[in-house]
């Protein structure tokens, strides 16, 4: 991404105006857009009220320093990139600021050429960081586009949890995204110009996994050919994902407990342990405390790897999400597979709407991507639905036709299968809001008019009815 200077807004702190005045017309003569404060309190006031990307500030000033400043600035503006100006005799409080977040310091003695140069190079930074949160924008849009509650307090507790070295645990259903939630994790750390390295730890063997992990030396195992480092030493610096963690056997807990519980990691056949320093970020599908009362799992590895647990709820629940989903699925495959989608028959539409993904985000994708390969003159249309389309076709039959009416079952009741009112309410309002959208061809919008409920009531119901 290229800025033109005039993009760059800088705000210059100085409590000597004639230094000011200079800083700002060095300044302005390269292009960049420039402002002035007096003192650090008028600063933090300015950055209040406008968004600056580099802040050049003098470090002796009046009530309030530069270092005061600095402080303020990474604890509010952590974006900003913050250069000192110092005299000869604080070069070494200038150095110490550096320390707690400053990008670098200039003496005022230095020629002009110095301070364009530090200038230059904290914008290539600033650059760096915008293109980064590009990035993680695009990649993560339906992420940080949900508009479920549930979802979006574990996407909290991952941005939260992404700002420090936790051993994190990310659990739910088979398809759910959790490789997704570990890479945001890891795009929201400090860590994010290291790997990401991703292992599948229920698709290798045990002596396979173990290789994987740790690494091996020429000769240590037939075939051990040559030497060769593991994902521990891989991801030295970065983000280790270990997904389907309930998988691996008790032994290889034994020995990815030592590693986590020392930082160190040996490779098979070496006697040599090496410091590796990564974050751990584990997912399953299984119920470990389940699998730990079945002997299957080590309780001292479950609690080394779950400091933080993140529940990724399953799609069903998420009603609200599924328009955005869709949406999204459609722009990423058309895009990649350079199809241009113009409509989406209504058939399609109530279908996407409608359906349970019992795979979840996984089985959506699928269905998406087989729709837009399928399409034909920029339409995505109903006979390329997959053949669950028809199950559930099936199942519009039955619930008109098969004489298993709200009237009908009232009528075979017997004694022993009278049941609490209230839950009598719950399953006729259950079958009457299905009634209503299969009528409507799961056409929310309407079969919530036709009710007499907003479309968030509408969602709300569907979930809980789990329709």
């Amino acid at each position: 991404m290229n800025f033109d200077n005039a993009q760059i807004r800088i705000l210059i702190v100085d409590d000597e105006v004639e230094y000011r005045e200079v800083i700002q017309m060095i300044l302005g003569d390269q292009g960049y857009s420039t402002d002035v404060s007096a003192s650090a309190e008028d600063a933090l006031v300015k950055l209040k009220e406008e968004s600056y990307h580099i802040v050049l500030t003098d470090l002796k000033m009046g009530a309030m320093d530069g270092i005061d400043l600095l402080k303020e600035i990474k604890a509010n503006y952590s974006d900003i990139e913050v250069i000192l100006i110092t005299g000869n005799g604080t070069i070494e409080n200038a150095v110490d600021a550096m320390k707690i977040g400053a990008y670098n310091y200039i003496v005022k003695t230095q020629k002009s050429e110095k301070l364009l140069l530090e200038i230059e190079r904290a914008k290539a930074e600033v650059l760096r960081k915008v293109a980064v949160e590009n990035r993680k924008l695009k990649s993560f849009q339906y992420l940080t586009e949900s508009r479920n509650e549930q979802f979006l307090q574990v996407l909290q507790m991952a941005q939260k949890a992404a700002q420090s070295d936790a051993n994190i645990l990310i659990v739910g259903e088979s398809g759910v995204g959790k490789e997704m939630i570990a890479k945001y994790i890891h795009e929201c750390s400090s860590r994010i110009d290291s790997p990401f390295i991703p292992v599948n730890c229920s698709a290798l063997s045990e002596n396979l996994l173990e290789s994987e992990l740790f690494g091996h030396q020429k000769g240590a195992f037939t075939g051990a050919i040559d030497s060769r480092e593991g994902v521990f030493e891989t991801s030295h610096n970065g983000t280790l994902f270990l997904d389907e963690i309930g998988d691996i056997s008790l032994s290889t807990q034994v020995k990815l407990l030592r590693s986590l519980e020392t930082k160190t990691v040996q490779r098979i056949g070496s006697n040599k342990l090496m410091d590796i320093d990564f974050r751990l970020v584990c997912a399953t599908n299984k119920d470990l405390e389940q699998e730990i009362k079945a002997g299957n799992f080590r309780e001292d590895f479950y609690y080394r790897i779950n400091t933080i647990t993140l529940e990724v709820p399953p799609l069903r629940s998420r009603a609200e999400d599924l328009e955005m989903f869709i949406e999204y699925f459609i722009d990423k495959y058309s895009s990649s597979l350079n199809k241009e989608i113009r409509c989406i028959d209504e058939d399609v539409k109530a279908f996407l709407l409608s359906h349970t993904y019992s795979g979840n985000i996984r089985e959506m994708k699928n269905i998406i991507e087989r729709l837009v390969v399928l399409s034909e003159n920029g339409r995505i249309s109903k006979q390329h639905l997959p053949k669950i389309r028809e199950s559930k076709a099936q199942d519009h039959d039955r619930v008109e036709n098969d004489g298993n009416s709200v009237e009908q079952s009232m009528k075979q009741l017997h004694v022993d299968d009278l049941k609490p009112l209230k839950e009598v309410r719950k399953e006729l309002e259950a079958e009457y809001i299905k009634q209503a959208l299969l009528l409507c061809k799961f056409n929310v919008s309407e079969a919530a008019r036709k009710l007499d409920l907003s479309r968030r009531q509408m969602y709300n119901k569907m979930n809980e009815y789990d329709l």
